[in-house]
């Protein structure tokens, strides 16, 4: 539970009290034209999911809150044919799974959830979103921190160990287009379970 206790601090899952700043979902438009930039420039293409992870409150306002989460991508799945799962892992954090094989849908989607949980006094409880991406045997992440505004590369290539390589070339590259968190020290990783899984897996 170290490594999770650690995440706890950087990304801001704590008490709603401790809140220092407040989620503002409309960061996670930059992604729209991000994806075009890692295909165009990078050759990443979209792995076709992304994911947000909360933390939950044990109260009936919570929950309602996070049902009518899903009552909001039901309605848009409609429409546009993401389909979303949700989960809680070993740790005990949430996650909102969503699959599409367009990247537009999965971002609003992202930004339907996000913003329904910031609506409803939840904002402190978001802890990150994620936009996979793939090349060859390559993965990468974009990752947003709802506590420190900001976007950082994550490119796992075991349950361990990153590619900072590529994550810097990613920072260079989308530098200007995303704000990117400019400390490293909160580049923090969230390793999936199996080497070839994603993190919300």
């Amino acid at each position: 539970m170290g490594l999770f206790d650690s995440l706890r601090s950087v990304l801001g899952i704590s008490a709603e009290s401790d809140a220092t700043t407040r989620a503002d979902p409309d960061d996670l438009f930059g992604m729209s034209t991000a994806y075009l930039t890692m295909e165009a420039d990078l050759g990443f293409d979209s792995a076709d999911e992304a994911a947000l992870c909360f933390s939950s409150v044990d109260s009936t306002d919570f929950a309602d809150t996070v049902d009518s989460v899903e009552a909001i991508l039901s309605a848009g799945s409609e429409e546009t044919g993401t389909e979303f799962k949700r989960h809680t892992d070993e740790h005990g954090y949430n996650w909102v799974v969503l699959t599409d094989d367009d990247p537009e849908d999965l971002v609003t989607s992202v930004h339907f959830a996000a913003d329904e949980f910031i609506e409803r006094g939840y904002g402190s409880r978001l802890l990150a979103a994620l936009f996979g991406f793939r090349k060859g045997g390559d993965r990468a992440y974009w990752i947003y921190s709802f506590r420190r505004g900001a976007y950082y590369p994550f490119s796992p290539q075991s349950t361990s160990k990153r590619n900072q390589k590529l994550e810097f070339k990613l920072e260079s590259v989308l530098d200007g287009e995303l704000e990117i968190e400019d400390d490293e020290g909160y580049w923090y990783p969230l390793w999936p379970s199996t080497p070839d899984g994603h993190p919300w897996e």
